[in-house]
């Protein structure tokens, strides 16, 4: 059978994608500093160019830049030791009183309805004195120990921690260049329907990833002070753990009503906590729903959020982490490409008859 020269180019095509995808899933731990880097680049590389513009050298802004990102990373991690310091030992007191309430209070009440529940307080006791009361000898020796076992896992991390700013800062030097590079590979034919595909895929990206970030900033700032008025002296942490995390699609979400339940019930020991919790996170994503992210990122990448869910275990299943990184801004781009196959079918002879 002979192709024709459009079906050689489709095919050519599709190999093409084929290769990439394979390339991808074969070299994804190798490629996760890169990865994380050209995400980072493409959301900041407008930050630099304004720097540039107020003739700011170029390597001076981007070291700003970096070092500014750097720092918000920094504050973060700090975030959550202060979380961890306080809350093993709040854990290690009271796991054993709040199961003896719940032996006394909610026990009673199950069996009216025929459900005999009984917590065994003793051997939660135990496990916590095992688990939790261990002094910092026997903590030390476990880390060290779980270091040399997992010893490549450690190195990949500190690896990656020190590449990830390195080609950050050469791609955020070069991002002009490197855009036309990649866009004199186009085949000239093509240049106007390429040009206009990833001018919409930069619109919705742009979108998404600018505007998602004044929403992390303003609910972290909410989350904070809505935590910190109801009394919760974790406030300040988990609200702004909770507000960044947002970026992660409803699992950054459901860890940070976690963590605002753990720290609210191992402080009060009472259903204040929870109704505390309810009040502040009910309120926050209504605010988040209907009022920031409709003004601030629109419709976001135009998913609906079991499409997003979907994205994020799909891609994450074909190449691990690298995927649930560019599940996102990927799926962004096929809910582009869908657009136009749907547009140019409904106006093909196929539909029309």
């Amino acid at each position: 059978m002979t192709l024709t020269p459009p079906q050689r180019r489709t095919l050519s095509w599709i190999v093409i994608a084929v290769l990439v995808m394979a390339f991808i899933w074969l070299l994804g731990p190798v490629l996760t500093p890169f990865v994380i880097a050209t995400v980072l680049a493409y959301a900041l590389h407008p930050a630099v160019e304004a720097l540039a513009r107020r003739r700011v050298p170029r390597v001076v802004a981007v070291a700003l830049i970096e070092l500014a990102v750097i720092a918000a990373g920094l504050a973060v991690v700090l975030l959550i030791v202060p979380v961890m310091a306080k809350e093993l030992p709040l854990l290690r007191g009271q796991i054993p009183l709040l199961a003896d309430r719940l032996n006394h209070g909610l026990s009673p009440w199950l069996e009216q309805y025929g459900i005999h529940v009984s917590l065994d307080t003793a051997s939660i006791k135990d496990f916590v004195l095992k688990y939790l009361d261990a002094n910092l000898d026997d903590w030390t020796a476990k880390a060290l120990s779980s270091v040399r076992i997992g010893g490549s896992i450690v190195l990949a991390l500190v690896g990656n921690a020190f590449l990830v700013p390195v080609v950050l800062f050469y791609l955020l030097m070069d991002w002009s260049q490197l855009v036309q590079r990649a866009t004199a590979l186009v085949p000239p034919r093509m240049h106007d329907s390429v040009r206009d595909f990833t001018t919409e895929c930069d619109t919705t990206l742009g979108q998404y990833l600018r505007g998602q970030l004044l929403v992390m900033i303003v609910m972290a700032a909410y989350y904070s002070i809505g935590l910190t008025l109801f009394g919760f002296d974790l406030g300040l942490p988990v609200g702004t753990f909770t507000g960044l995390a947002v970026f992660i699609p409803y699992v950054g979400f459901g860890i940070g009503v976690f963590l605002a339940l753990l720290t609210g019930l191992l402080q009060f020991a009472s259903w204040y906590a929870v109704v505390a919790v309810a009040v502040v996170y009910g309120i926050g994503q209504v605010i988040e729903s209907f009022f920031l992210t409709p003004r601030l990122v629109g419709e976001r990448i135009g998913m609906n959020p079991l499409t997003v869910i979907f994205a994020l275990l799909a891609f994450g299943q074909l190449f691990g982490f690298v995927g649930v990184l560019i599940a996102l801004p990927v799926s962004a781009l096929l809910v582009v490409a869908v657009r136009r196959v749907r547009a140019a079918y409904l106006e093909s002879p196929l539909y029309r008859g």
